[in-house]
């Protein structure tokens, strides 16, 4: 199993990073003009240069500190995203009615955790693997219950009992991304620091079996 921290990164640092999602598609260019297009990811994957929010000598000794114990790439982490760390809109509060994750069949008591995007044409179901402990609600046909565990190994909510048939089962939350550093040396040049030149902190995210 890949190494992982239950800690997060320096959540002040984190607010002033630069990323977002990617993906890898690959593209065929045909004879006529036409091309094909092919997702070779079925998720996306996120990257963030966290540099940026280093402003002070003590957040930059505390990366360093940070990054020490990871062992560089070794060891992953939580990384809240400035921009979506929740379920609902941004500003919003949480509510149990945020996100849909299924429909009771009677038997299924267990439904990982999952945050969409989009609604007009295809709507992507984003896996959410670190939600944050003691923020997670949920409801089972409207109706918000405490009758659950979180299973915070990989994102998921057992029932004490399994929905009903056809009850729609949601839930709101605030979440962390599984994430490493991207290198495996930090480049620090105090000199152009203090002239306002920000280190380089590359952070990826990573898949969690």
């Amino acid at each position: 199993m890949t190494p992982f921290h239950d800690v997060r990164f320096p959540t002040d640092i984190a607010r002033g990073a630069r990323g977002g999602p990617e993906r890898r598609t690959e593209i065929a260019t045909l004879g006529s003009g036409f091309e094909e297009r092919n997702a070779v990811w079925a998720h996306s994957r996120r990257r963030w240069d966290a540099g940026l929010g280093v402003r002070t000598l003590a957040q930059l000794s505390a990366v360093v500190a940070f990054f020490e114990e990871r062992r560089g790439r070794l060891v992953g982490f939580r990384f809240r995203d400035p921009l979506d760390h929740a379920s609902a809109a941004p500003g919003a509060a949480i509510t149990a009615a945020d996100q849909t994750l299924g429909t009771g069949d009677g038997e299924t008591v267990r439904f990982p955790l999952t945050k969409t995007y989009g609604g007009a044409f295809e709507p992507y179901r984003r896996p959410i693997r670190k939600p944050v402990a003691g923020t997670v609600r949920v409801a089972v046909a409207g109706v918000e219950t405490t009758a659950f565990a979180l299973d915070a190994g990989d994102g998921a909510i057992v029932f004490d009992a399994a929905p009903p048939v056809g009850a729609p089962v949601t839930a709101g939350f605030a979440f962390d991304v599984p994430v490493r550093f991207d290198a495996d040396r930090l480049e620090i040049d105090l000199a152009a620091f203090e002239a306002g030149s920000v280190p380089s902190i590359p952070l990826v995210e990573i898949r969690l079996g």
